[in-house]
């Protein structure tokens, strides 16, 4: 049986007689009248020699035991190594029809091993899959490796594009090509990690932003990962993304069941930036999501400010400064609680330092919503030191091994948050710190790999882990649905969407440094709207790297993201204080359309140079940004040409003067004369001719809004 889930960009056929579910078709749409049963029946594949009888199905997940030749989707066994190739009978399905969104929920079993597998397809501005096995024996546990969803790729998709990176480099692309062999990424660090995204993009040779088709794959969850993509023997694609599982971590008593994490698919005939919108879009679905009727408030974060050093006197002038340049929210950042003067203790013990603030935290908080802003605060609930007053009284409240010596990171340990008194204890802390202080936003980070990590029952805890933090963002949301929270984790270590239906913010990079960014915030907007996405202005000297910019390429490269400041604003000169809150005051201008349009990119000719911006979802706005990041191949760049605005429309193009911006200096002797007053040009002519852009200097930038008439 055949079933056609139709979206409003995508069409998914789903064939039921495979057991578990296949998916036949994932792509450009269908009529809604086509006959499937005839269109799939031309389809049908040549058995060849050298091969089976019978083709093995590409399911959502694939069998060993119909002969799939490739890594089937479930591993796993009982006692004596029995039950370990399932086969899968198909027993029911209902189909919902709903405002939006088709979902096709099937029923699959196999009464040999005594296993259940239920699928959910959802299909809206994306296609959301979702697997879950139950052990239906009566006696026996069943031990497994791996449920991984397996999607299906068609023959032009010859290209991936996955993410790679380390701290303060996340999100770097890698392209590769998809023609045969497998390709695969492992993630084992207890988080989604710096170094492996589980996002992958797959799409027809030199699929651009704005060219080709594109299957985008991402998988939202916050702890290990592993992601395949392959081309059989037989010339058939696919892509597999799941859970990783440590060796004996994963096992299902009689009656239990594992509800694999979700994986969310986009589809664009028409390059990468459309299929980003599938992301975003279902991201501000969600009913938690920031309204874009608030904005999102501009924040000052101390870290980069006074670091360990709280003083009082100098973070009230802090404060103060900060009002004056329009900031809205002041965060305090680590040092405020225990023994924490350095990076060495006080993890753990999260109540107010009488050290740091002798007469708490008051004080500072009264003063700063007396400016007008909100507070926010730093904690690091998953962990503890083993300098701290909690390791002290419970050593056996971490995620380690015993007989071993532990593995420490930032001379830290992870705290075993599945232990139910190490629970209780975080999330009566941090419920009491929140119901004590007028608290609006917690910045929640996560500064360590986990290592050897076993929980309390000896075998390995980072799946308890993953899922008791959930519970404890969960809980602390319901009790606090006021506070705003953000997701960091050595930076950029932990940004997918599971984690963002707890949180209103990620911090994608410890890194401030502009040149840095620029890459960095183009890899997360593929599947990040911006108005999630924490970008700060840092000082003139970088702190992760020592390079210097100007403040016009720190701040247009921050403009586009939830803004932030991470500099010591006490230590500007009166015109530098100027520059800052006009740049402040020029995010705000443009903040509405940053945090609700349509975030577009454009492919670079030579590599030297990003260009990137945000389109009014009526098209009626738009604001771009170039930023030039290496010397140019050519002496004067090629014209910036915009697809996908308003074709019959005619727009008022202006270059937004930034201060500190010396973009239109240095190599033009003549600038094109548009730079002066702005310039009205059609929206066909601006996507098939472009805009002549000046020669620009590397480590610069080019704000242009442009405004229908």
């Amino acid at each position: 049986m055949l079933i056609h889930l139709a979206g409003p960009r995508s069409s998914v056929v789903v064939d039921l007689s495979t057991g578990v579910p296949t998916v036949r078709h994932w792509g450009a749409t269908l009529a809604p009248d086509t006959d499937l049963e005839a269109a799939f029946a031309v389809l049908q594949r040549p058995i060849v020699h050298g091969a089976l009888d019978v083709e093995a199905p590409v399911s959502l997940v694939p069998e060993h035991a119909l002969g799939f030749a490739g890594r089937p989707g479930l591993a796993g066994h009982r006692r004596a190594g029995r039950d370990w190739s399932a086969r899968f009978e198909h027993r029911s399905h209902t189909l919902d029809v709903g405002l939006g969104v088709t979902t096709l929920t099937t029923v699959a079993e196999d009464p040999v091993a005594q296993l259940t597998i239920t699928t959910s397809l959802k299909l809206g501005e994306v296609l959301t899959t979702q697997l879950t096995i139950t052990n239906d024996h009566p006696s026996e546990r069943y031990l497994f490796d791996r449920l991984d969803t397996t999607l299906p790729l068609p023959a032009q998709a010859d290209e991936l594009m996955l993410f790679t990176g380390r701290w303060t480099r996340e999100m770097h692309p890698r392209r590769t090509a998809f023609r045969d062999g497998a390709i695969t990424a492992e993630n084992r660090a207890g988080r989604t990690s710096h170094e492996h995204a589980p996002l992958l993009f797959a799409g027809t040779h030199g699929f651009g932003e704005w060219s080709g088709e594109v299957w985008g794959v991402h998988l939202a969850w916050s702890g290990n990962h592993a992601m395949l993509a392959e081309v059989l023997p037989d010339g058939r694609r696919y892509v597999q993304i799941g859970e990783l599982f440590h060796p004996g971590e994963m096992s299902l008593l009689p009656g239990e069941h594992y509800t694999a994490p979700e994986v969310i698919g986009t589809y664009s005939a028409s390059g990468l930036t459309p299929a980003s919108w599938g992301f975003h879009r279902s991201l501000r679905a969600r009913a938690s999501h920031p309204s874009p009727d608030r904005p999102r408030p501009v924040l000052l974060n101390t870290w980069e400010a006074v670091y360990f050093d709280h003083d009082a006197d100098t973070l009230h002038r802090l404060a103060d400064t900060a009002a004056d340049l329009g900031i809205e929210r002041f965060v305090l950042d680590d040092g405020w609680f225990g023994s924490r003067r350095d990076d060495r203790s006080g993890l753990g013990d999260w109540y107010v330092s009488a050290d740091a603030h002798p007469d708490g935290l008051a004080p500072l908080i009264a003063h700063v919503r007396g400016l007008g802003m909100d507070f926010g605060i730093w904690v690091e609930p998953e962990m503890v030191n083993p300098d701290s007053d909690l390791y002290r009284a419970h050593p056996d409240w971490t995620l380690t091994t015993p007989g071993y010596e532990a593995v420490l990171g930032r001379h830290q340990l992870v705290l075993d948050l599945a232990v139910p008194e190490a629970y209780a204890h975080i999330f009566g802390a941090l419920d009491s710190l929140l119901a004590d202080h007028d608290i609006a936003f917690v910045k929640w980070d996560m500064n360590r790999n986990h290592a050897q990590g076993s929980g309390s029952h000896g075998a390995a805890g980072t799946h308890e882990q993953t899922l008791a933090l959930y519970r404890l963002l969960d809980e602390l949301r319901h009790r606090h649905p006021g506070v705003e929270f953000e997701s960091c984790a050595s930076g950029g270590g932990r940004v997918d969407h599971e984690i963002l239906r707890r949180t209103e913010r990620v911090w994608a990079s410890d890194s401030n440094d502009a040149l840095e960014r620029q890459t960095i915030q183009r890899g997360t907007s593929m599947f990040v709207p911006p108005e999630l996405m924490g970008a700060h202005i840092g000082p003139r000297r970088a702190h992760t790297t020592g390079r210097q910019h100007s403040l016009g390429f720190r701040a247009t490269t921050a403009l586009f993201g939830h803004l932030g400041v991470e500099w010591n604003v006490l230590r500007l000169r009166a015109d530098e204080q100027d520059a800052l809150a006009a740049v402040i005051s020029i995010h705000k201008r443009f903040r509405h359309l940053l945090h609700s349009g349509d975030v577009v990119r454009f492919d670079s000719i030579d590599g030297a140079s990003h260009a990137h911006g945000v389109y009014a979802r009526d098209r009626s706005e738009a604001i771009v940004a170039v930023a030039q990041l290496a010397t140019a191949a050519a002496l004067a760049p090629p014209p910036l040409r915009l697809p996908g605005l308003d074709p019959v429309r005619r727009y008022r193009v202006e270059r937004v003067a930034m201060p500190d911006d010396g973009s239109v200096h240095g190599p033009n002797r003549i600038p094109p004369a548009w730079l002066a007053e702005g310039t009205v040009v059609g929206g066909r002519d601006l996507e098939v001719l472009g805009l002549q852009l000046p020669a620009m200097q590397p480590e610069s930038t080019i704000l242009l809004h442009l405004r229908s008439l």
